[in-house]
């Protein structure tokens, strides 16, 4: 029996066309914020302690006026509508696996209908004086890298011997995950990180390209 194709969609740089939390970090500007973020690129802090830090530079009475921002200023990639359209006719499961937050990944994934029970992302609360993001994805006994939304773990909850596992991203917080798929469609970073390591990748730069991909592992099939 040929194994199932599954989905797993980065959001940030990828269903977006641009990291939403830089983009609220470089708007905002609060004091400490660069230094925490070339932590995280140069891996001296892991991505939970970076990204923690970093919101709890910001009050939570800007709650509406960080949430109105990052709404305005997303840009969704080309094709994506279609592309999550084509997964749903094919019968191809669609998780999109993130490293944003609840209150801005919600919202801008609303219009295409995707079930909730297949999002996965970090939360968020607003309830002390300064932004305290949740971690409900953390990393499962098998990763130490204090991920934030871990999502090599989420990828490890479905059967490799019953699942054909596609990673589609583009950078550092996809390349764990990366390593652990049979296929990977890859952009920017994550596309040169797959050409170092020689893994089974596939460049993209907008969901239609995806699709076309999707379609050619389809007659390959036949």
């Amino acid at each position: 029996m040929s194994k199932k194709p599954i989905i797993f969609c980065d959001f940030d740089g990828t269903v977006t066309n641009n990291d939403n939390i830089i983009a609220i970090m470089k708007n905002f500007n609060p004091p400490g914020w660069e230094q925490l973020k070339d932590q995280v690129l140069a891996q001296e802090i892991s991505i939970k302690e970076g990204v923690g830090k970093m919101f709890s530079l910001l009050p939570s009475e800007k709650k509406q006026e960080v949430t109105e921002f990052v709404l305005d200023q997303a840009e969704i990639r080309p094709g994506f509508e279609e592309f999550v359209a084509y997964t749903a006719a094919n019968n191809i499961k669609l998780l999109i696996v993130s490293g944003g937050i609840d209150f801005f990944v919600h919202p801008l994934l609303e219009p295409y209908n995707i079930p909730e029970e297949n999002i996965f992302c970090n939360g968020s609360d607003f309830n002390g004086e300064s932004i305290e993001i949740t971690w409900p994805h953390s990393c499962d006994g098998n990763c130490e890298n204090e991920c934030g939304c871990c999502k090599p773990s989420i990828l490890r909850n479905y059967d490799s011997k019953a699942y054909h596992k596609i990673v589609i991203g583009d950078s550092i917080t996809d390349l764990q995950a990366a390593k652990q798929a049979d296929e990977v469609f890859a952009r920017d970073f994550l596309l040169e990180k797959c050409k170092a390591l020689l893994l089974n990748y596939q460049p993209f730069e907008t969901f239609y390209d995806v699709i076309e991909l999707l379609k050619e592992r389809e007659e390959e099939l036949v």
